[in-house]
């Protein structure tokens, strides 16, 4: 059959061109990646694993009717997560070692809370790039000028949040629970700590560290709910406000793990001055968090929390290249200012003493 003329002027691009193809995922990346989050809440690798193979036997697994499951069925194989063999099916490689089981690092809870609280907010771009302030933030209950602070009024939703935070969180934490910055810190004070995921890993890798989380109240009280109950005195909570409350002292390394991309310049400098003023002499500030590339065309997850956090949670912030970091933590007044990269999800990990 030939094809019609203007169909064959259109097709000017190299079939094998990377960006195109690329071009042709995120087109159709928001529908395959809710289809993944159903799949993820259906258990649907998890029972494929169990080896439930059949269409029957996953449709008498998961409940749904014929059709529904044949539409499911047919996004995810299109991903690739899932492979039709012989009228069975089977997990990828990546699938089976990603999204089976319901761990607490399970990108179930990290994919949920993305769908519930991130990708909403990305319809309003336009509009939050243009006002250049969080537009979407409007969605959510309350009157507070970020979102960390609204969520205290659904704490369902709050709780989806910080149970995506802590899995993520649980993905990228071993790297730095690893860094030999820890070997010598006996007391960390742990800014932004919320639910208490990494201070509860380095206390349990450290048995001479303790640890404070300091966070606002309302992600305080998480922590003293789920998490530091099980480690005693090892690791204590202080709610406060980061700019309005002093930070509690006492410590000899200040960490701010996946916090200060949410703040512009000028606020994480004022942080890490508030860092500087509590560090005893000899002291160390550490900075955990997203490296967008040096010239800032590169990096998929830092990009995405980019958007994130100038639609909906601030209204600024990035993540910033290192050498942002490193100038930040100079104008602070710390020396030795270095940073070590390599870590997981595009991270890095900066670190400045006290003369």
């Amino acid at each position: 059959m030939e094809v019609p003329t203007k169909m064959k002027s259109s097709q000017t691009y190299d079939e094998e061109d990377p960006v195109l193809e690329r071009f042709h995922l995120l087109v159709n990346a928001p529908a395959l990646f809710n289809s993944l989050v159903t799949a993820l809440e259906l258990d649907l690798f998890t029972i494929v694993s169990g080896g439930l193979s059949s269409f029957d036997e996953i449709r008498g697994a998961t409940g749904l009717p014929p059709h529904s499951l044949r539409v499911l069925l047919y996004a995810v194989c299109t991903t690739g997560l899932l492979e039709r063999r012989d009228g069975h099916y089977v997990n990828s490689r990546v699938a089976e070692e990603m999204l089976t089981g319901d761990t607490p690092d399970s990108w179930r809870h990290i994919l949920v809370g993305w769908r519930e609280v991130y990708y909403p907010a990305f319809a309003h771009l336009t509009e939050a790039l243009r006002a250049g302030t969080n537009t979407a933030l409007a969605a959510h209950p309350g009157s507070e000028p970020t979102l960390y602070q609204r969520l205290a009024h659904d704490p369902g939703l709050e709780a989806v949040f910080h149970r995506a935070m802590g899995a993520f969180t649980l993905r990228s934490v071993d790297a730095l629970v690893e860094s030999e910055q820890f070997a010598s810190t006996r007391r960390l004070l742990d800014v932004g700590g919320g639910d208490g995921t990494t201070s509860t890993r380095l206390t349990a890798r450290y048995p001479k560290l303790t640890s404070t989380i300091f966070d606002i109240p309302s992600v305080s009280h998480i922590a003293e709910q789920a998490t530091a109950p099980s480690f005693g005195e090892r690791v204590t909570v202080h709610p406060g406000d980061l700019f309005a409350d002093p930070f509690p002292t006492g410590s000899d390394t200040v960490l701010f793990s996946h916090v200060l991309e949410i703040f512009s310049g000028e606020q994480i400098t004022t942080l890490l001055a508030k860092a500087m003023d509590v560090l005893p002499p000899g002291g160390q500030v550490l900075i955990y968090g997203y490296n967008a590339s040096d010239d800032e065309t590169e990096g998929w997850y830092s990009a995405r929390l980019t958007l994130y956090l100038n639609a909906l949670a601030s209204g600024q912030g990035m993540a910033y290249p290192a050498g942002n970091y490193e100038e930040w933590l100079r104008q602070a007044g710390f020396q030795q200012v270095r940073t070590l990269t390599g870590y997981p999800y595009e991270h890095g990990l900066h670190i400045g003493v006290k003369a």
